[in-house]
């Protein structure tokens, strides 16, 4: 769940683009069909947690004899990719994870729960910059990332500058490099993270964004207005792009009860393809969002906007892993740029982008009058 510019981005069976749209399919919990855990993660208390929560949905730990994950190195990489979808490793962060870098545009720091996302997106924005299989590796030191943040507090430039959003504080993103809702029945790192933000005296913000919907256990958390939930929707026919998700009706729902109990809550549309019909498309999105929302007094309510762009690497990782996907991905449809770390990408030509930018602004405006649009990009 990627929230800048630069692309990145992150079991359920892998999806094809003719299998049934995603709204077709029964919301679903992760289950990996393999669990590792590393020494080094068991001499944390939250680590011994998480093994404690798998193992009492009845899946089987190995416990590793060394703290090197390996992961599959199969010559197929659709193969690979596909073993490394379903591996769940439990490790202690890297001291890198402890220096925390600006988002731009989303928040003033990124911080880590983990890295990999059970999702398997056609479009992930995690092919171009995690090297090797995704694996996903949930962090044990978790006490050591929380009380890491506070030597951030009141340190960003991203929307702690802003007048717009300074009311938000210091804000931090969680889902970076992961869907942190996707994996929190077996981390409940998320909750952890939501409980040290509800008890933080400070002006601060924990942001995070997710394609599931399994919000039950975060309901009734101390949040204290200080944690944004942002559910990343997309049109309707962009479904078929984002398979092993909950559903968009499903994830609509989720904002509506996640509002209703007080949070912040926000839509990330990302991200925006020219589908058929695209403009009534994305209309029918913010219409479907306004009826999730509908009784909800004055609601808390922010919109992102996001287009779909890709780099040379990602395009050939996503190929690897989807050799059927007919996602849109020709470089001559497309105009090159560069990101701000000197790497090309592409994005859309500079009519269509105007013309998204253009209508999807109205139909905020129209259906969703009380958000606050804080980006496009």
């Amino acid at each position: 769940m990627v929230l800048d510019d630069s692309p990145r981005e992150t079991v359920i069976a892998e999806p094809a683009p003719s299998e049934p749209m995603a709204d077709e399919r029964p919301a679903r919990l992760w289950r990996p069909r393999r669990v590792l855990v590393t020494p080094a993660a068991l001499e944390h208390a939250h680590g011994r947690a998480m093994v404690a929560r798998a193992e009492a949905l009845g899946l089987t730990v190995e416990r590793l004899k060394s703290n090197r994950i390996t992961g599959p190195r199969d010559a197929d990489p659709r193969q690979a990719y596909r073993e490394a979808k379903a591996t769940l490793a439990l490790v202690v962060a890297p001291p890198t994870k402890l220096r925390l870098q600006p988002i731009p545009p989303s928040a003033d720091w990124r911080f880590d729960l983990a890295e990999g996302c059970p999702a398997h997106c056609q479009y992930c924005y995690l092919a171009g910059s995690l090297s090797g299989p995704p694996v996903t590796r949930a962090y044990a030191n978790l006490d050591a990332i929380l009380s890491n943040l506070g030597a951030y507090l009141g340190q960003g430039n991203v929307t702690s500058a802003q007048v717009a959003r300074a009311g938000e504080g210091t804000t931090f993103e969680a889902s970076c490099y992961t869907d942190p809702l996707g994996i929190e029945h077996l981390t409940g790192s998320l909750s952890a993270a939501i409980r040290h933000f509800g008890a933080w005296e400070a002006p601060v913000q924990l942001r995070f964004t997710t394609k599931f919907a399994a919000v039950a256990p975060l309901l009734g958390l101390p949040h204290r207005g200080r944690t944004r939930a942002r559910f990343s929707v997309n049109a309707r026919a962009a479904a078929r792009y984002e398979g092993g998700t909950a559903s968009l009706d499903a994830r609509l729902e989720a904002l509506g009860a996640m509002a209703r109990a007080g949070y912040p809550v926000g839509l990330t549309i990302a991200p925006i393809l020219p589908v058929p019909d695209w403009a009534d498309s994305y209309a029918g999105l913010l219409r479907d969002a306004a009826r999730a929302l509908a009784g909800v007094a004055d609601p808390d309510l922010t919109v992102e906007l996001i287009t779909h762009r890709f780099t040379p690497g990602s395009k050939a990782v996503l190929q690897g892993w989807y050799p059927g996907s007919d996602l849109p991905m020709d470089e001559a449809e497309r105009s090159r740029k560069l990101t701000k770390f000197g790497l090309v990408k592409y994005v859309y030509p500079r009519d269509l982008m105007q013309a998204m930018r253009a209508s999807l602004g109205a139909s905020v405006a129209r259906e969703l009058p009380q958000a606050r649009v804080l980006y496009w990009t």
